[in-house]
């Protein structure tokens, strides 16, 4: 073996990462994790770039950078592939043999198959969502932090290092949620949870059944958070080990798929996109956490609005939306002005560019087999 003392000629992937992005003490506790030998979802290469090692067959071969960096990769997809997978699962097959189950005994909940709507007493139908999508979201959840063992001061961001990136995060989404409202002013799946409740009993406000606030405050605050997490937690720290940007698009990559929703992949992923770069130029994921709920606010906004029985909604809409849009802007204008020489984001260098890296990571298996079903599941719903 050849060897060589000049320290320039050291490779260590983990001392060069840049981390002047976060605080200190995050940078300590996100190095600690990525040192430890045994973990095989640390990316922490080091080699001398003068030495090389005896392979039977093929010779001396110099150390890979390249090989260790997929082996990490793959280890990495391949848990975030199963992650999905058991989302998916969750949602369309264990989700409906709920449903299933329930109706034979009896209790008033029913479901077809290829359809995403429940039909039934109300009260059954929130209980049966609300426990469908705590499956789906905190058992992928668990199943990757307990993979991972990523400590919760690094999976989580939780140092607020700039405020005002919170504030330009939200005029950020606010932004997209307008411009994506503009062919659909609100998600399928909030449109239609407020129509049946609104049809349930005409007598009633929509607001006055329990069953509708308990939802939407589930929906909009508690599944907010809960997405967040996921995406946001020990999914990106992982990722992050190759950049924020590779980190960025995957997660953002995942959410879009997850929804299984066509209508709703463009505006889910740059949400996500926007909660991401929120997250690291603020340094907490409390601001990922405050993106994805006022979307999800947004959204039932304009089902509220849009459902008035007024001859002025759409006057009513399209000025609240135009309002919106231009306060959002000037918001996004003026913290873009005032933060432009700061760096928030994370660079890695490496033999593999970003292209490469993402083609070769989305077509890991079980990642790829996931992505195709969800692809076949929003086309499935888009028929039906």
């Amino acid at each position: 073996m050849k060897t060589t003392d000049d320290s320039k000629n050291i490779i260590d992937v983990v001392s060069e990462f840049d981390y002047s992005t976060q605080n200190e003490k995050y940078n300590n506790n996100f190095r600690k994790w990525r040192k430890n030998k045994k973990n095989p979802f640390a990316f922490n290469f080091s080699v001398n770039k003068n030495e090389s090692i005896f392979i039977d067959g093929k010779g001396f071969v110099d150390n890979s950078h390249t090989i260790s960096e997929q082996r990490t990769l793959n280890n990495i997809f391949y848990v975030i592939g199963l992650a999905m997978l058991i989302w998916v699962t969750s949602e369309n097959i264990i989700g409906k043999s709920i449903i299933y189950i329930l109706d034979i005994i009896g209790i008033n909940i029913h479901s077809a198959f290829f359809s995403t709507s429940c039909y039934g007493g109300s009260i059954e139908i929130v209980t049966v969502m609300i426990i469908i999508s705590l499956i789906k979201i905190y058992v992928p959840t668990v199943y990757i932090h307990k993979k991972f063992r990523m400590p919760l001061n690094v999976g989580f961001m939780a140092t607020m290092n700039h405020p005002s990136e919170l504030i330009n995060a939200i005029a950020m989404s606010l932004i997209v949620c307008t411009i994506t409202s503009i062919p659909d002013a609100y998600s399928s799946s909030a449109k239609e949870i407020y129509d049946y409740f609104s049809s349930t009993n005409a007598d009633i406000s929509v607001w006055g059944q329990a069953e509708y606030v308990i939802y939407t405050i589930f929906d909009v605050i508690i599944m907010s958070v809960s997405a967040e997490i996921l995406f946001r937690g020990a999914i990106f720290s992982a990722l992050r080990q190759f950049g924020d940007i590779f980190a960025v698009i995957v997660t953002s990559v995942m959410a879009s798929l997850l929804t299984q929703n066509f209508p709703d992949m463009f505006t889910v992923f740059f949400i996500s996109v926007i909660s991401s770069l929120g997250m690291l130029k603020s340094g907490s994921i409390f601001t990922a956490f405050a993106v994805r709920t006022v979307f999800k606010m947004y959204q039932l906004t304009i089902v509220i609005i849009e459902a008035s029985n007024s001859e002025n909604m759409f006057l009513k809409r399209n000025l609240f939306m135009t309002c919106i849009f231009i306060i959002s802007t000037i918001t996004v204008i003026y913290f873009a002005e005032k933060n432009k020489h700061k760096n928030y984001l994370a660079v890695y260098n490496s033999e593999i560019s970003l292209k490469e890296r993402l083609v070769y990571s989305f077509r890991t298996f079980p990642f790829t087999a996931v992505a195709v079903v969800c692809i076949i599941a929003s086309l499935i719903k888009l028929i039906y």
